[in-house]
């Protein structure tokens, strides 16, 4: 840890994390930006999810933070839990974003209302949100172990 600079993963007893906390803020932020777009993307429904994941996301990022001191974990398991949710946030909302504005709908057939983009684009998200899947249950997993003593 640098001088000066707090210690993200582990801040003590009564404690929220403010580092996770700003990039919930940060996400709604660009959910919000790119919301403002949705009519000129080639998948508008997809754009709308991306949209919707985001500020999701954002305020599941708050609430973390905000439960921060809750989590009895070691410093190890919280800061992959700490880079995990934030990981499988930002790339939910950037991966159907690149969806939207690239028109790769394959993994998103509901969203995506079956259209289907260039097969680089298709992998490229398809990949980007099977990390977040990976991520999420990694996420997932440690908060519920660390609230175990609850």
């Amino acid at each position: 840890m640098r001088p000066g600079r707090p210690d993200f993963y582990n801040t003590g007893r009564g404690c929220m994390n403010t580092g996770i906390i700003r990039h919930g803020f940060v996400l709604i932020l660009l959910a919000l930006i790119s919301g403002l777009f949705i009519q000129a993307m080639p998948i508008p429904r997809l754009g709308l999810s991306a949209h919707t994941i985001g500020i999701l996301s954002g305020v599941l990022l708050l609430a973390i933070g905000a439960v921060w001191p809750s989590f009895v974990l070691s410093v190890r398991q919280k800061r992959l839990m700490y880079w995990s949710w934030v990981y499988s946030s930002y790339m939910n909302w950037l991966g159907c974003l690149l969806g939207a504005v690239t028109g790769a709908g394959r993994s998103t057939p509901i969203a995506s209302d079956g259209v289907v983009g260039a097969p680089v684009a298709d992998a490229v998200v398809g990949m980007m949100l099977l990390t977040v899947v990976i991520a999420s249950f990694i996420a997932a997993g440690l908060s519920i172990f660390g609230l175990r003593n609850l």
